[in-house]
């Protein structure tokens, strides 16, 4: 194996990620987040990533405030997230707010600053199981192993196949995002 084996495995990885990530409809690699959240009178307002590590800072958006900048700061008393930070369960997350906030702020929206998904070493097996299949089959593919190829193998009919393996699909399945 020479120094290029290792360039195609670090970008077969990144790739892999990369799918993973859209196929799942979500970002799994931890990262820092800024997310704005219309306040519709609901004191439950769910975040789009997760699991969340952190929240770092909320922000009230009120009237005055047009989105423009970041409003003013939100102490810890009014809000915490459900369930609790760092956890590091795979499901959904909220900021929960105090019912006092409604008494004290004319609130339009907040915009919460947080950390979420896995950090490396932390993702769960499965998931890192998916990444490495996943890896490999474009490994495979980039070495001219025929590895998602269909056809008759004479150069007639033969079609490259872009989608992932079965067995990769399956393994992301509990990890995707569910739009109703």
């Amino acid at each position: 194996m020479d120094d290029r084996d290792d360039k195609l495995s670090a970008f077969c990885l990144v790739t892999a990620t990369h799918t993973i990530e859209q196929h799942c409809m979500r970002r799994l690699l931890r990262k820092r987040h800024f997310e704005r959240i219309t306040f519709a009178g609901d004191l439950l307002l769910p975040l789009r990533h997760y699991p969340v590590d952190k929240v770092t800072a909320v922000y009230r958006m009120g009237v005055g405030d047009l989105g423009i900048g970041n409003g003013e700061i939100v102490g810890r008393d009014y809000y915490y997230c459900v369930p609790d930070c760092g956890c590091g369960e795979d499901i959904p997350f909220a900021l929960a707010l105090s019912p006092s906030i409604k008494r004290v702020w004319r609130l339009e929206g907040v915009r919460v600053v947080y950390t979420a998904g896995y950090s490396s070493g932390k993702a769960p097996l499965d998931l890192a199981s998916a990444c490495l299949e996943l890896a490999a089959w474009n490994m495979n593919r980039y070495k001219g192993r025929k590895i998602g190829i269909t056809g008759n193998g004479r150069g007639q009919g033969e079609r490259l196949e872009l989608a992932m393996p079965e067995n990769v699909r399956g393994l992301l399945e509990a990890y995707r995002r569910q739009v109703i």
